[in-house]
């Protein structure tokens, strides 16, 4: 029966059951965190095999002759380029290959901007007045603290099933001090949405600034789950057709693929945005680790090579997703006081349980041995404006701590939803 179909002397029996649940929870002294997308220790040991893919018996040359152990090469290793080439599905001469963030490439990028122009032609973002960023909500709170930190003012955009709201994105670009947007495009953070062909052919052609830039994050490109593959249109392609070559620069990493702390990252960009990208870390860096690159590429070899490894994570990651997918679908569904997502790869689950109820959640959650991510951080600002939205981050915990985890996080919504109720 739906809570909202109770009278008040119902409520009040689902409470005092739901209270004993939640103090036997209690009283179990859990320490459980579904705070990040960590990668499991699994995941990781399973690419533990690269750590000894490069050795004084197999050389540390590249395929090209350069000494990896030396100065050069400061755009990456030729053959990493053509390995993340195939795996965006961008030509390998669009590629820039990094350290082991593509955070700290984002956040770079948009210093650079900031500071100096997008472009040589165009005037610093930070002299040309309040600019501002569009933001699709809920989101990735790194972007958010990236903007935060700068004082660019954030504006909230809503994220449908088919990528943020084009028609309030068409509107908002029409200012010429919307500089940005942050776009994880793909099993996007955390709604698990991925954008249509309409949504990326409408952000690749709408009209806008000259130096408005799109930060296309696709940080899970490759990360499908339950052997299902959503298709996203290469952006960078479609910016060309629209006659907009320079709108978007592309971000990926390794970090959730070989090693979290330890991976390569690149950016993919049109000739004019490379030329200038490379001239400025011309001035930051002499090179980034080719050693980790080379023993990147030794391991993987080719796309074929690290679709299979992903087949493997899948297959760690997959059964946590189905664990709290089907909890949840097996006590809220029928209740009517939350929603979520159903991703098909990815690292989150978005649950919007009834407005005015998140923080609450989060701190019965707290209170009984589970740690949420703050609610708030999928919002600017950290403020939720409908206090709704809990990011559910599944691939840390063991498919049993998880499951605990789960059960407790099922019974502080339903806590919260019966209190906001009896008000």
């Amino acid at each position: 029966m739906k809570y909202s179909e109770m009278s008040k002397k119902e409520l009040l029996y689902e409470q005092e059951k739901v209270l004993h649940q939640y103090n036997q929870f209690k009283a179990r002294g859990l320490n459980l965190d579904m705070s990040r997308g960590k990668p499991s220790s699994g995941q990781i040991e399973e690419a533990i095999g690269l750590l000894d893919v490069i050795n004084s018996k197999s050389g540390y040359k590249s395929k090209d002759g350069i000494n990896c152990l030396n100065y050069g090469c400061p755009d990456g290793l030729p053959e990493c380029k053509k390995l993340f080439g195939e795996i965006l599905g961008v030509q390998s001469d669009k590629i820039f290959v990094g350290g082991n963030s593509s955070l700290n490439m984002m956040f770079d990028y948009i210093m650079q901007c900031y500071t100096m122009g997008a472009s040589e032609k165009n005037e610093p973002w930070i002299k040309q007045g309040n600019i501002k960023f569009l933001c699709p909500v809920p989101g990735y709170d790194r972007h958010f603290t990236i903007c935060e930190y700068l004082g660019i003012e954030m504006v909230n955009v809503p994220m449908t099933a088919t990528g943020p709201d084009m028609d309030i994105v068409e509107t908002l670009v029409k200012d010429p001090l919307v500089k940005g947007m942050f776009c994880v495009p793909k099993y996007s953070n955390p709604t698990g949405v991925t954008y249509s062909d309409e949504t990326v052919r409408r952000l690749a052609k709408m009209e806008a600034a000259s130096d408005f830039r799109i930060i296309w994050d696709n940080a899970y490109c490759i990360h499908d789950l339950f052997g299902k593959e959503d298709k996203l249109l290469d952006m960078l392609s479609e910016c060309e057709k629209a006659g907009n070559p320079s709108r978007a620069v592309e971000f990926a990493s390794t970090s959730k693929v070989s090693f979290s702390g330890a991976g390569v990252a690149v950016l993919a960009a049109n000739e004019e945005n490379l030329a200038y990208i490379k001239k400025r870390y011309s001035f930051q860096t002499i090179g980034f680790d080719k050693i980790n690159q080379l023993r990147h590429v030794e391991y993987f070899k080719n796309l074929a090579g690290v679709k299979r490894h992903m087949k493997s994570l899948s297959e760690i990651i997959s059964p946590r997703f189905e664990a709290v997918l089907s909890a949840l679908e097996k006590e809220l569904a029928p209740l009517d006081i939350a929603e979520w997502t159903k991703p098909n790869g990815g690292y989150f689950i978005s649950l919007d349980v009834m407005p005015g109820t998140a923080q609450r959640v989060y701190e019965l959650c707290k209170e009984g041995g589970v740690k949420l991510t703050n609610c708030g951080a999928t919002f600017p600002y950290g403020k939720d404006p409908e206090d709704k939205n809990i990011r559910i981050a599944p691939t840390f915990p063991t498919v049993e701590e998880l499951a605990d985890a789960t059960d407790l996080l099922i019974i502080c919504v339903k806590l919260a939803a019966i209190e906001k109720l009896l008000k």
